[in-house]
């Protein structure tokens, strides 16, 4: 029996089948029972520099014995937020960016979503609350960002919307944003969007969407928010996805890769039109976390985007990139495999709806599969049947080999053993 409740669990299946991770080195994990895996998801999307890094943890520890944290609300801060703020406007694709810290994604959903509207009432337009996001995609779990996920299932079960003024578009339909902007465009406050869909399937997009959304949205004085928390940080090849797909918001959202996991942090990456009525005194934004800019997690932020720096670890993502994407495509021959996406260091094996539909329980089957050959990968179920890969950049082309033989292994097991040839 378990105390702890876990996140995204039928928790009536957690007891008796928990795993208690212990040890972690570069894409290798180890429980408690002595048993090694490979992380083929880089735990949560996060751990890109890979585990393990003591130069983190002593960073963490160092700032920890001089001052943990002070709150950041009001006149004081701490040397590595400042510092910490200083570096992420200097890689930002945003011109003059500020940046307005929390401790998570969820959260910086949260706070963008709050800024936006509040935004848009300081300027005199409190007409325009509507925020648009597109299906499949996922931003969090707060009350925003749940109701701004393009996952019903998410949504379900709360009795009605938790937030108002949300519409979704479908996922790659640029015309059916310039339709709904010609409708609504002077109610509509916002176009929110991930570079990449990550938990609604790993789905890059179409050639070209991104630069016609952001067209769409300055022709109807709509903002644009980038939500990077997977993106950002290198996870595609470059520092943002903004820059690898070639648009430049007006707000971002960033977490998970900003210290790899080893601190919790996450913030939004405002723009000077955003910022300008609050920082002249026009306006104030009553928002905040306790731990926001938390001085611990920072200098975990601060030793983690220097090893992104040294290593040169984007551009390894982009070297990598073409391997990943032809290796998952070698599971396409498989009978329950219906096709494969890939970008950067993002991959999934999307499995047939014929045969999700013949067998409900293929995909977990296939999760449990790969996990007994030493390969974590994860079940996206939201995204009706997709594997999940996203490795920790440090990850090797012999490892890159072995996770998806392991990954081959497991699909050919399950499919053979339930009559799918």
């Amino acid at each position: 029996m378990t105390s702890f409740w876990h996140g995204y669990a039928d928790m009536s299946l957690v007891p008796g089948n928990e795993i208690v991770m212990s040890r972690g080195e570069g894409v290798w994990i180890r429980d408690t029972n002595g048993n090694r895996y490979l992380d083929a998801t880089a735990s949560l999307w996060y751990c890109n520099v890979g585990h393990g890094r003591r130069e983190i943890a002593e960073a963490v520890a160092g700032q920890m014995a001089d001052l943990a944290g002070y709150s950041t609300f009001g006149f004081t801060t701490t040397p590595p937020t400042r510092e910490l703020a200083d570096r992420l406007v200097a890689m930002a694709p945003i011109d003059d960016a500020v940046v307005f810290m929390t401790t998570g994604g969820s959260d910086a959903i949260e706070t963008a979503a709050k800024l936006i509207r509040r935004y848009w009432n300081a300027v005199g337009r409190p007409e325009k609350r509507i925020i648009v996001a597109r299906e499949l995609s996922y931003h969090g779990m707060n009350a925003w960002g749940t109701e701004l996920g393009g996952l019903p299932s998410n949504s379900e079960g709360y009795g009605g919307p938790l937030v108002p003024h949300v519409v979704h578009v479908p996922t790659h339909d640029t015309s059916a944003v310039a339709d709904l902007f010609e409708r609504e465009g002077g109610r509509i406050a916002a176009f929110v969007g991930e570079p990449v869909i990550g938990s609604g399937g790993v789905v890059p997009p179409a050639d070209g969407y991104w630069p016609e959304i952001e067209r769409l949205c300055r022709a109807h004085d709509v903002l644009l928010v980038a939500d990077e928390v997977i993106t950002g940080f290198g996870r595609v090849g470059r520092d943002f996805g903004a820059q690898h797909y070639g648009f430049t918001p007006d707000v971002i959202a960033f977490a998970k890769g900003v210290t790899s996991g080893y601190a919790p942090l996450g913030g939004i990456l405002v723009s000077p039109r955003v910022r300008e009525p609050f920082w002249s005194g026009q306006a104030m934004f009553r928002h905040g976390y306790t731990y926001s800019g938390h001085a611990a997690s920072c200098a975990a932020a601060l030793a983690n985007l220097d090893i992104l720096e040294r290593e040169g670890l984007a551009a390894r993502v982009a070297e990598l990139d073409p391997i990943l994407a032809s290796g998952v495509r070698g599971l396409e021959s498989h009978p329950v495999v219906d096709s494969t996406r890939a970008a950067g260091l993002l991959a999934a094996v999307v499995l047939s709806d014929d045969a999700l539909e013949e067998d409900p329980g293929l995909l977990d089957a296939v999760v449990r599969a790969a996990l007994e050959r030493g390969i974590i990968t994860i079940g996206l179920r939201g995204a009706y049947g997709v594997l999940q890969i996203s490795p920790p950049f440090v990850i090797t082309e012999s490892e890159i080999d072995h996770m998806l033989s392991g990954l081959a292994d497991a699909v050919a097991e399950v499919a053979t053993e339930r009559g799918f040839h």
